[in-house]
């Protein structure tokens, strides 16, 4: 086993000596380059519990959890101003408590929704993760509520932790469904992508809120996963895609924005799912393109082939997380400090090249995620990924028990909480206008 797996013990059960470090990955270091106080770069995850959980078996199973991903025990190492790299130090133990229970609180759900927006966990102590666990006022249930700074994890491999602290939990398997079977006829075919050398539209400001609630905003809503025919050329992703496109197409017309290409960044995680899943930030990305004209919920069936298409070939193509400019942005050839100077300054300066707004489908939760016969299991699981300006608007999605559970998240310096409801709105009806009409009733009307 190696020290990245198993890091230095205090002595007492096991080899001393100083904690194993390793060298920031390329998606850690250039998001610890720019990081922001007025908008953190947090991964929300919030989990619903029919029934209650005991405070000290928690802290157990979730510390039995760490110590079975020894990854996540980890904090940014001190260096020197001239140090060429971010390092993390693996830690035997966690330096914080992580789990917490709030005081029980009428707003519970609204103020532990803020926290996980507002307070990134620092990466300063191990594990950089929060896990808070609210009880429901209304539902007489239990919330869980997993806040990650996103510099250190992304939301799969802290999932995967959680199913962990299920099982310790409640003893009962939380292993990963199946993931889904593609059949021969999804071959990537010639997406016919448009050109990406215009800047692509930006979502339009709608009413922002002042300056002293700036940060991020969010919206959870619950939705039927959306309808398709039996062997069809596009998946419930290409549905949530081309409806994420059309909702932004649509509220830029309200707002008398100029018809642009749009560009929406993927995430694709070829991660297993199984206890041996790499932790820490696992996903690439991609973006999908659109040209203004091809946005016509007219033609529903065209734009979800395309779509298709195009979502299939870029699974397909070998690419780094970040692309390939990254990796030269994060060599190790100048002192740390400096490349993240000229990091900050290249990201403003690429701002009007970012893509229009992200859509980070999780798909089906491929686990239990159950505590047990006293807690249950999980019958809502809603994501969040951060909305930092300029894109300003994420859409994540996932789905639990036959529901999609689908938050956006929005940079308040954009919009308000009135403009993500009418969002919403406009999310819910292209996402029933994916799915295939209702063949018409038959028979004589009474």
């Amino acid at each position: 086993m190696t020290a990245v797996e198993h890091p230095a013990r205090d002595g007492t059960d096991g080899p001393t000596g100083p904690p194993a470090r390793i060298p920031f990955p390329v998606v850690d270091e250039v998001a610890r380059h720019c990081l922001q106080e007025e908008e953190p770069e947090t991964v929300h995850i919030e989990v619903h519990l029919p029934g209650h959980l005991d405070p000290d078996r928690l802290r157990r199973a979730f510390a039995g959890a760490l110590h079975r991903h020894p990854r996540i025990l980890m904090r940014e190492a001190a260096r020197p101003w001239y140090g060429r790299r971010y390092e993390w130090e693996l830690t035997p133990e966690a330096d914080v408590e992580a789990v917490l229970f709030p005081a029980p609180d009428r707003d519970a759900l609204k103020h532990a929704r803020g926290r996980a927006l507002r307070d990134a966990p620092p990466l300063s102590a191990s594990p950089p993760i929060r896990l808070e666990v609210v009880r429901d006022p209304e539902a007489d249930g239990t919330v869980l509520f997993l806040t990650i700074n996103h510099t250190a994890l992304d939301g799969p491999a802290c999932l995967r932790v959680l199913a962990t602290a299920a099982e310790l939990y409640g003893g009962r398997d939380n292993s990963p469904a199946a993931p889904p079977t593609r059949t021969a006829t999804e071959v990537p075919r010639d997406p016919g992508t448009p050109s990406t050398w215009a800047p692509p539209a930006r979502v339009a400001h709608g009413t922002p809120e002042p300056p002293q609630h700036y940060g991020n905003g969010m919206l959870v809503t619950e939705l039927g996963v959306p309808r398709r025919p039996k062997g069809s050329p596009y998946t419930v992703n290409d549905q949530l895609m081309a409806a994420t496109a059309l909702m932004i197409a649509h509220w830029n017309r309200e707002h008398g924005a100029r018809p642009r290409p749009l560009r929406i960044t993927m995430p694709v995680d070829d991660r297993p799912r199984g206890t041996d899943m790499p932790i820490g930030n696992g996903t690439r990305l991609v973006e999908v393109p659109f040209a203004p004209e091809e946005l016509d919920a007219s033609d529903m069936p065209a734009l979800l082939r395309r779509t298709a298409d195009r979502t299939r070939a870029l699974k397909a193509q070998p690419r780094p997380q970040l692309g390939h400019g990254a990796s030269l942005l994060t060599a190790p050839v100048v002192p740390v400090a400096w490349r993240a100077a000229f990091t900050r300054g290249l990201r403003r300066a690429a701002g009007p090249w970012t893509s229009t707004t992200l859509l980070s489908n999780i798909g089906r939760v491929p686990y239990a995620l159950d505590f047990g016969e006293e807690a249950g299991r999980a019958h809502a699981v809603w994501f969040s990924a951060p909305a930092r300006m300029p894109r300003g608007l994420t859409v994540t999605t996932a789905a639990t028990a036959g529901r999609l559970h689908v938050a956006l998240r929005w940079s308040r310096s954009l919009l308000s909480h009135g403009d993500g409801s009418h969002l919403r709105d406009l999310f819910e009806h292209y996402l029933h206008a994916t799915e295939p009409a209702a063949p018409p009733r038959t028979g004589s009307t009474p």
